[in-house]
């Protein structure tokens, strides 16, 4: 079981900065387009491991972030991952190069739209409609179909 962080930032132009993971072998999120984040280090909180991962990955320091909920994948194939999931509105420091994939600023309204896992769409919405924090199971077949989705105990319909 891990432990990880993903970080959705908005800029005050109506985007979201997504990495589109094209660079690395073996990616678990090849051609996907995600959020910025990464795995805890030993002794580390969730803020600490958000902080360091954008810093790492994008070149921004976040000044103002919220903590939106907590994502359990759960699959045949890979180990199970508890995601701590952030949005941020406030950022300094200026956008570089990102060894994991192309970092990329999307219009809000375009997000949905990109390659992503089905999952994910299950909680951008929830971000979008800013549901205060809540708790959501992502259960996954070794075909990386999503087969069940928990929001908060409750199971979703999975269309």
């Amino acid at each position: 079981m891990k432990n990880t962080t993903l970080c959705y930032i908005h800029n005050d132009k109506g985007q979201t900065l997504l990495l589109h993971r094209v660079k690395k072998e073996n990616d678990l999120n090849h051609d996907k387009w995600i959020g910025v984040g990464g795995k805890f280090e030993d002794k580390e909180s969730p803020e600490d491991c958000l902080l360091r991962e954008v810093k790492e990955e994008t070149g921004l320091t976040l000044t103002a972030y919220r903590y939106r909920g907590v994502v359990t994948f759960v699959s045949e194939v890979w180990e199970t991952e508890y995601m701590h999931l952030f949005t941020a509105h406030g950022f300094t420091g200026e956008v570089k190069e990102c060894d994991e994939g192309t970092l990329e600023w999307v219009d809000d309204h375009k997000v949905a739209a990109l390659p992503t896992w089905e999952g994910d769409r299950i909680f951008l919405d929830l971000l979008a409609r800013d549901i205060p924090f809540f708790s959501l199971k992502l259960a996954y077949d070794a075909a990386e179909n999503l087969v069940e989705a928990v929001l908060n105990g409750k199971p979703l319909a999975i269309e």
